[in-house]
């Protein structure tokens, strides 16, 4: 274990220090609303690049929060079995290339991959032309509250994504899975969180927990110390500290996870200083769900011995 971590029992045991806002609940339920009046627009566009016999390749694009569109990569078996797995990339990361897609599409699954907006080099006539960036997209727009922060509009693509492919003839919506690494692990979260519906998450050490803790631990280690350089550049007497841990609360995955009606698998590695796991702790032990947990004591923020073979064969039983 860690030096600076809590033991393992106290891990088990570990409820949050980030504070909750008291309106959590009506503001998801109001976003949620607001999303629904807002017509996804989505065009499905064959992908010329990617031909295959087994599975047809598309392009996704559709309208999210703020007029902005969004893509995702689809691969839609030619025999699909029902099925639907969600897949979202790390921090700042790349999508899966189309190559990666298609151990699921053999099963006759279904699989979309999200292009997080403002992290992947993609970007349509509604984007601006600096649009793509890797910095800051923690506390970007904390200063305009909670409606501005743009994990707000992230988190609200990952619903739209998996109405959009569950509204597909060949899905049953009743069977859908989500699953990622780090900041994928946390949005595989959120969104069961936002689509009671999706029926099981595998979370890679989740990104996007519990942000005073981090701040408490004082690593200043990517990407939780975004959070340090707000307060060096906007309020370095941190006289606004409730406010802004407050307003962070709003998109803090351990607040979202009693929300959470799917099945859970969370694979952690308890060496992590990248997303300590008492972060992650925090939102495991509010899930109500079923839910199992796969720990790894000497590893850290690595790519986990079996994890992604683990996780494609529970996907296939649990789907």
């Amino acid at each position: 274990m860690l030096s600076f971590e809590l033991s393992y029992d106290e891990l088990l045991a570990y409820q949050g220090t980030n504070p909750r806002p008291a309106d959590f609940d009506a503001f998801w339920d109001k976003a949620l609303l607001d999303l629904d009046s807002l017509p996804a627009e989505a065009e499905f566009v064959d992908a010329a690049d990617f031909p295959l016999t087994t599975a047809t390749a598309q392009h996704l694009y559709f309208t999210g929060t703020g007029g902005y569109r969004v893509h995702a990569k689809v691969l839609r078996p030619a025999e699909p079995t029902g099925p639907a797995v969600l897949l979202f990339h790390g921090y700042g990361g790349e999508q899966p290339a189309w190559v990666d897609l298609l151990p699921y599409a053999a099963r006759g699954f279904t699989v979309a991959a999200l292009d997080v907006r403002e992290q992947v080099g993609f970007r349509t006539s509604s984007q601006a032309s600096n649009s793509f960036s890797l910095h800051h997209h923690l506390v970007h727009g904390l200063d305009d509250g909670p409606d501005g922060l743009l994990y707000k509009h992230v988190f609200l693509d990952t619903r739209r994504l998996a109405d959009l492919i569950g509204e597909l003839p060949e899905v049953d919506a009743s069977r859908i899975a989500t699953t990622g690494w780090s900041q994928g692990g946390g949005l595989s979260l959120v969104a069961a969180a936002l689509t009671p519906s999706i029926k099981y998450v595998a979370s890679v050490f989740p990104f996007l927990s519990d942000y005073q803790r981090t701040w408490d631990l004082n690593l200043e280690t990517s990407p939780y110390d975004e959070i340090v350089t707000w307060f060096r550049k906007r309020d370095p007497r941190h006289l606004r500290q409730d406010e802004v841990f407050t307003t962070l609360g709003y998109i803090d995955i351990q607040n979202l996870a009693p929300r959470i009606q799917a099945e859970v698998t969370l694979f952690t590695g308890l060496e992590d200083q990248i997303c300590p796991p008492s972060t992650q702790f925090a939102a495991y032990n509010k899930i109500q769900s079923p839910k199992d947990l796969r720990t790894y004591p000497d590893f850290g923020h690595d790519d986990l011995p079996g994890a992604r073979d683990d996780i494609y064969q529970l996907i296939g039983t649990k789907l």
